[in-house]
């Protein structure tokens, strides 16, 4: 379901169609193809948003996202495999 909120009031959409994606970039790619609306983060089509190929829809239903946060126990316990997830993680924001 796609999720809105707007003043307070939230809104839980079943979304159903032809094509079903399990990543982002070929719901972009689709859309951009014109084959309908797609449900994914603005920062990701800002730059087709910008050159005019995709249109905003429902943007007063869509509150910004602050992002994921992760948490763990320790620093002195963190497994070298937790470690690299983390390092890796803080350098791509």
């Amino acid at each position: 379901a796609w999720e809105f909120e707007k003043k307070g009031r939230e809104l839980r959409v079943r979304v159903d169609g032809q094509l079903t994606f399990n990543s982002t970039l070929p719901m972009i790619d689709a859309a951009l193809s014109g084959y309908g609306i797609a449900y994914v983060p603005e920062k990701l089509v800002s730059r087709h948003i910008a050159d005019g190929r995709l249109t905003l829809v429902l943007d007063d239903w869509s509150l910004p996202f602050p992002g994921y946060h992760l948490y763990y126990p320790s620093r002195r316990q963190l497994s070298p495999a937790m470690a690299v997830v983390v390092e890796a993680l803080r350098h791509r924001s």
